[in-house]
């Protein structure tokens, strides 16, 4: 009786660790399978990108001149003008952005996170400005020349393209900002708290230190994608091509990305094709410039985290 029990028990053994072995080796089929197709999505992804560099890089770099970059633009033979209000324009838009959209969009996402109460309207709010992240910006452009061009009279101007471009850009800002804060571990809080500091204390000096890493980079990701809109600068500032600087935030400017648009879909040069992908590199030149110092800074900001 008890060789058979013995080996009754030996074979219920050896059929579980069969089941399990099955088992085991069906999940490490699928898991290989899975693996396998995130790294041919990653791989076919960063082909496509590399495909377009190598596009743009082998034609573009045949009119990057420090004429091209610092002259202004000619209309009549676009062979003897540069881009250089172009540039100076888009910068002028990214800084305009930055300085109104960045110190909005962080302490929007502070009071959310750390002083509005956890009911319905604070998560209706919340899924609002995710749901805005997705908007169309043609529609952000309307809502500008609705509002601040016809409603506030600011006119067709650098100022309502940045009052514009920073709208489009708060939602992304107040997520990433969110998403950094609630990173910040609650025993860094609590023990601020037990030392007797106050809850904007905690904030200035626990928190922010904290989560600026974070923030920087959304924030950066927002305004990189908003100084490469074409759509809502045509409709409240932008325009091809101007004899002048812009001297006010009332003036209309010009724009890379506009100015791309142009020359790609409706200059008749027979040069409008290589000085089109010249003014994309140089956009995405800028656009690596500024997200290459935004990765710097977080790295060095990283760097002092104590966690």
């Amino acid at each position: 009786m008890k060789r058979r029990r013995n080996s009754r028990n030996i074979q219920d053994t050896s059929s579980e660790e069969i089941y399990l072995s099955e088992t085991y080796n069906k999940e490490l089929i699928k898991e290989r399978i899975y693996f396998g197709i995130f790294k041919a999505a990653t791989y076919i992804s960063v082909m496509i990108l590399v495909l377009i560099l190598i596009y743009i890089i082998s034609t573009g770099y045949k009119v990057i001149s420090w004429q091209f970059l610092t002259s202004m633009w000619s209309h009549r033979d676009i062979t003897k003008g540069g881009i250089f209000p172009a540039i100076f324009g888009t910068i002028l838009l990214g800084i305009f952005v930055s300085i109104i959209s960045i110190p909005m969009g962080i302490a929007a996402a502070i009071y959310l996170n750390e002083y509005a109460k956890d009911n319905l309207t604070n998560r209706i709010i919340k899924i609002a400005i995710r749901n805005l992240a997705g908007v169309p910006s043609v529609v952000y452009g309307l809502f500008g020349l609705a509002f601040f061009v016809l409603a506030l009279k600011l006119g067709t101007s650098l100022l309502a393209a940045s009052l514009t471009l920073a709208c489009m850009t708060l939602p992304w800002i107040i997520s990433a900002s969110e998403e950094a804060l609630k990173a910040v571990p609650q025993s860094f809080k609590d023990g601020s708290y037990a030392l007797g500091a106050t809850k904007w204390e905690t904030i200035i000096k626990v928190v922010l230190p904290n989560s600026l890493s974070g923030m920087l980079t959304g924030s950066i990701l927002g305004v990189s994608r908003a100084i490469g809109e074409t759509a809502p600068i045509i409709i409240v500032g932008a325009t091809f091509y101007m004899s002048y600087m812009p001297l006010s935030p009332l003036d209309k400017f010009m724009a890379l990305p506009y100015h791309l648009f142009i020359l790609a879909t409706q200059h008749s040069s027979s040069y409008a094709r290589d000085y089109a992908l010249g003014t994309t590199l140089v956009l995405i030149a800028i656009v690596f410039i500024l997200n290459l110092g935004v990765f710097i800074a977080r790295y060095n900001l990283r760097k002092k985290k104590l966690w």
